[in-house]
């Protein structure tokens, strides 16, 4: 929804085309009522290298594009805008607004678009001009003082300007915890940072999932844990930047709510089905596409990460076809009942956190009950063999591994309604609990 009281009416859209190290202009987006509509610029609709931004969503033709069904603004920009903290930085700093106080309605999205910082996830970036990049957020920072802004951040007080220009080039980073980024030569990370409102080590049981994610055999984002005054920094490698010689290159990306055709007040519909039918018409290697997705679903429930929503799944665009990012934001999330639920739908209207849901749902990945069985349990003997050593690598201590073991990590409800050829993996987590 868009504001009236916004400042800005348009704002010019940037893109690092495939191999690119400088942005060039893509179009347009202008406020029309509750609404932020795009066009392409004749410039780049003219250049023999020119991609859609999306295709399903913003093809190559001139003219205003209609919005799809229900969207207030093309999905794939949105996929460019901050989430929850950077949204809340852009207000402690336009509004003066409390942290804890923060209403992210207060400012629309055209402001959180121009305000946030330009090295933002995927290949996009906004301007208020059309012939000049002037790049935003630049300014470098320790992670001490990145620490120390973000504290700052959620306690609502004022940072200094060294602080404020340090943090916005973080602004543009989804998510709702505490980050920012870090360049280091020829990589670039995001840095997660503890939060005061933390009940355990949070950031730590982030590292140990994402570790056991990849010794699963899965294709995770490279994470490694640091400390800085006193809290604890997860440092998550930037998969959608490429170092040359000549400079930083960037790649498209697209949601896996853009690519479903919704926005956030849609998001209760994603499911994991329509994802794979999307992945089986659109997206090269299909098959390997959708046995790795499966695979993530099977370990978000072993994990207890139920925050697996739409935004926290994504793909690389270049202009013809799809491929899977690695994936990120595997967090096991707090929980205090005997049931847990996905935040994406399963299949049908199941999206209940159970290892029987995705056997179930196993056709709708191109497998087999065996395999997909083969593959839970693959999974279940890594967890159970490297929990140990991936636990002693992030230095969590009894108290947070006795928290993680059984409740979020193999939890006894993940196995419940498995008989049958599936019964062994109840019998192998079962014995791994009590051992």
């Amino acid at each position: 929804m868009m504001n009236s009281k916004t400042p800005y009416s348009e704002a010019f859209v940037w893109v690092w085309l495939p191999g690119a190290i400088e942005p060039v202009v893509a179009g347009k987006l202008t406020v029309d009522g509750e609404h932020l509509m795009f066009n392409y610029g004749k410039s780049y609709l003219a250049r023999k290298n020119a991609i859609p931004l999306y295709a399903p969503e913003l093809p190559l033709q001139s003219g205003l594009i209609p919005l799809l069904p229900g969207l207030s603004m093309p999905a794939c920009i949105r996929d460019g805008s901050p989430d929850a903290w950077g949204r809340r930085v852009i207000i402690n700093r336009k509004l003066g607004t409390k942290g804890a106080k923060a209403d992210p309605a207060q400012l629309d999205e055209l402001t959180y678009l121009l305000e946030s910082g330009s090295d933002r996830i995927g290949a996009l970036d906004f301007q208020r001009s059309a012939t000049e990049y002037v790049p935003r957020g630049t300014a470098t920072a320790s992670l001490q003082q990145l620490v120390q802004a973000a504290d700052l951040i959620e306690k609502g007080m004022p940072l200094s300007p060294e602080l404020d220009q340090a943090l916005q080039h973080g602004t543009s980073l989804g998510g709702a915890r505490p980050k920012a980024q870090v360049d280091d030569g020829d990589r670039k990370y995001i840095a997660k940072f503890s939060s005061t409102t933390d009940l355990y080590s949070v950031v730590k049981a982030e590292f140990v999932a994402m570790r056991l994610a990849a010794l699963c055999g899965l294709n995770v984002a490279s994470v490694s844990l640091t400390s800085s005054l006193h809290k604890d920094v997860l440092l998550i490698e930037r998969f959608d930047r490429v170092h040359s010689k000549a400079g930083w290159q960037r790649n498209l990306m697209v949601s896996a709510l853009t690519m479903l055709a919704l926005d956030e007040m849609m998001a209760r519909y994603a499911g994991y089905e329509d994802l794979a039918e999307l992945i089986r018409h659109r997206f090269a290697d299909a098959s390997a596409t959708l046995r790795e997705l499966f695979s993530r679903l099977v370990f978000n429930i072993l994990c207890g990460n139920t925050d697996d929503h739409a935004r926290n799944h994504a793909a690389f665009w270049d202009g013809q076809t799809l491929r899977l990012t690695p994936a990120y934001d595997i967090c096991p999330q707090n929980r205090t009942g005997h049931e847990a639920s996905q935040a994406m739908l399963i299949a049908g209207e199941d999206r209940m956190s159970r290892i029987s849901s995705c056997l179930n749902a196993a056709g709708h990945f191109l497998l087999s009950r065996e395999e997909a069985i083969a593959i839970a349990e693959h999974q279940l003997t890594c967890i159970i063999g490297q929990w140990d050593a991936v636990c002693d690598e992030a230095g969590l201590n009894k108290i947070d591994r006795a928290f993680l073991w059984g409740r979020q990590f193999l939890n006894p409800y993940a196995f419940e309604d498995l008989d049958g050829d599936a019964a062994g993996l109840k019998v192998m987590a079962d014995t791994a609990r009590s051992s």
